[in-house]
């Protein structure tokens, strides 16, 4: 359990070696290609925080088994294979997991299961007709609040057909909600992407034995297919490391190295952008995990200077910009970043978010339509507002890392959705929290 209520002493130095939990976006998608695969799989390092909770209840409701091991360590998931599922006797709450909605939709809707998702108030606030409208192409039928938002409920006994999508707005979420529902659906389903998101659904799939097509920006697979059950280990989560990253960047004395973390290439923007600031990191004993690239990542203390990301990169690192904005306002002059209106239907509008944040601490924000302009400078301390947003309240407490005073953060409980051994692992790290 995580104070709501964090207070974080400026001084603090990030060194050593140390190993961040599992990957959120791979550990959900564990649990879910699982359920629907035949026979028994079994998860090592799977991220037990309150986000995949949340799916691995959601299917429980819908009569998967899965035993939690070794302490949460190891799960074993007894496949329903992609026809055994069963209609939930109640509302399935994905709590404040976008990933769990978006990706449950397309797989309650694929199964022809009657359902209601609902979360918490931060999740009913974002957005859902990015994946209603294409799983309506696909013949299902599913409402929202008139505004678009959750609750989402989908209607029994539709079976779908196949289409062939472009993508609107890049989503890997989206992406992963149809070609979920592209197995159940009759034909063969695609997907086309205006800009490169992370592939962990395509990887994964092919690990549990679906032949997926990649042609370029375009990917699909054939509905029907079945899953067979496997043995994965998550690697540690990029997006959790790239708070210890940044802060050993700005307040290291020696280096710092956390291990065994994934470097898929679709997700390595965040070490990407920090380069380009400046920052001396380096990936060191590369190899394979479950299908997924992974490294130890070393960064060592650097002088960082402000920039403009490339638009390219921003897709690639949209989960780490709120630690990425905390670089920004410590680096030489200005950074620059636009083509993210992504970031305002997260958990909070994380543009406006750290904005205010950043003021708070004496920092100069202009904030645009898609994006932000960071001058960097000296930071001070004082009362943040998370909102209930995880990823804002940790990148607040890297902050204190080059504080002149105490940083107050407040709305921390929700760190526990993708993070819940934060607060130890970063007193361990240096971190004077």
């Amino acid at each position: 359990m995580i104070d709501d209520e964090l207070i974080v002493q400026p001084g603090g130095v990030l060194q050593g070696t140390l190993r961040v939990p599992g990957d959120k976006s791979i550990s959900h998608r564990a649990v879910m290609f699982g359920a629907l695969a035949e026979g028994v799989t079994e998860v090592r390092e799977c991220l037990m925080g309150e986000d995949v909770r949340a799916t691995i209840g959601a299917l429980r409701a819908m009569g998967v088994r899965i035993d939690e091991l070794a302490a949460g360590r190891v799960l074993q998931i007894h496949g329903a294979g992609l026809h055994g599922l069963r209609a939930p006797a109640t509302v399935l709450d994905c709590g404040n997991s976008g990933t769990s909605m978006r990706l449950l939709a397309g797989i309650v809707a694929g199964a022809g299961l009657g359902a209601t998702l609902t979360g918490d108030a931060s999740l009913r606030r974002r957005p859902m007709r990015r994946v209603t409208e294409p799983l309506g192409l696909m013949g299902a039928v599913l409402t929202t609040a008139p505004n678009g938002t959750p609750p989402l409920s989908i209607a029994a006994g539709r079976r779908l057909h196949a289409i062939d999508y472009v993508l609107p707005v890049a989503s890997a979420q989206v992406k992963s909600a149809v070609l979920l529902a592209g197995l159940f659906a009759d034909g063969t389903t695609a997907v086309t992407e205006p800009a490169t998101t992370r592939d962990h659904t395509e990887r994964m799939l092919r690990g549990f034995g679906v032949d997926v097509i990649q042609r370029g920006a375009r990917v699909s697979v054939a509905g029907g297919q079945t899953l067979r059950a496997t043995a994965l280990t998550v690697p540690a989560d990029i997006s959790s490391a790239a708070f210890f990253l940044v802060g050993a960047a700005l307040a290291g004395q020696h280096a710092l190295t956390v291990e065994a973390v994934g470097v898929n290439p679709t997700r390595t923007g965040v070490l990407e952008i920090l380069r380009l600031m400046g920052a001396e990191i380096t990936c060191e004993n590369p190899r394979e995990i479950g299908g997924e690239p992974v490294a130890d990542i070393t960064v060592r203390p650097s002088t960082l200077r402000g920039i403009e990301v490339p638009p390219t990169l921003v897709p690639l690192a949209i989960d780490e910009f709120p630690v990425l904005f905390i670089a920004a306002a410590c680096a030489r002059g200005r950074t620059r970043v636009t083509g993210a209106e992504e970031l305002r239907h997260k958990e909070s509008d994380r543009i406006d978010t750290m904005a205010s944040g950043l003021r708070t601490l004496g920092v100069q924000i202009t904030t645009l339509p898609d994006g932000i302009e960071i001058e960097g400078g000296a930071l001070t301390g004082g009362l943040i507002e998370s909102h209930g947003d995880h990823r804002i309240a940790m990148a607040f407490a890297i902050a204190s890392l080059r504080a002149s005073a105490p940083i107050i953060i407040r709305g921390c409980a929700a760190i526990a959705t993708s993070f819940p051994d934060f607060v130890p692992l970063a007193r361990r790290a240096g971190l004077r929290i």
